[in-house]
Formats: C-alpha cells, sequence, structure tokens
C-alpha cells in the first residue's frame, strides 16, 4: 500500500483538474455537454486512479490503475487537440497545457516501471 499523497506525480494530476476547470470554463456554452463535460472527467480521472490504484493491495492491481491514468491522459490531450483544431484555444496555451499533460503521463510511466510484477 502507498500513499497517494506523497506521490509527486498524484499533486501534479490534482493541479492539472483545476487548471483544466479554468480552461474549460472559458470553452463555448455549447460545449458544456461536449468537451468540456470530457475534459473535466478525463483530468478527474488522472489523480482519482492514482489514488485509487494505490489503495490496492498489489503492484499488480496497482499498475492497473496507473495504465487507466495514463489512458484519461491521453483522453485529455486528446481533447486539447480538438480544443485547439476548433479554434477554442491558441497554440500556446494548447503548448502550455501539452507539456504539463505530458510530464504527468511520463511520471506514471516511470512510476508503473517502478513496481513489481
Amino acid at each position: 500500500m502507498h500513499n497517494f499523497r506523497e506521490l509527486k506525480v498524484w499533486g501534479k494530476a490534482r493541479l492539472l483538474v483545476k487548471d483544466i476547470y479554468l480552461l474549460t470554463k472559458d470553452l463555448p456554452e455549447e460545449e458544456q455537454f461536449g468537451l468540456i463535460s470530457q475534459m473535466r472527467r478525463a483530468s478527474i480521472s488522472i489523480p482519482s486512479n492514482i489514488a485509487e490504484g494505490t489503495g490496492r493491495r498489489t503492484d499488480k492491481e496497482f499498475g492497473r490503475f496507473l495504465d487507466i491514468a495514463i489512458g484519461s491522459a491521453y483522453n485529455l490531450e486528446t481533447q486539447l487537440i480538438l480544443c485547439l483544431d476548433l479554434g477554442f484555444i491558441v497554440d500556446k496555451v494548447f503548448k502550455d497545457y501539452e507539456d504539463k499533460i505530458q510530464e504527468i503521463e511520463r511520471m506514471v510511466y516511470s512510476l508503473r516501471g517502478k513496481l513489481n510484477y
């Protein structure tokens, strides 16, 4: 068992949720049930799955939840690309968020690689 609050990646993912909420509040209102909802759920899924995985009994189970967190990060990255494609955000905003997401992806992969299974 691990303490998720001590994991740097969990902290960064938690801050990303706040950033995504701030970003999505400025998206067009007609995206309320589209991109806004999807991006918020994907961002929340990242730290949530990291935390849930820490409570599992085996590293194999923890690894499965880290895999889900990585998948959610890729979903969020794709949705961010769509926001850029649709003209909802500018290149600089995209790059800033892309960098944050990719750092979290690398950290989750690194953590996963340290598990014994």
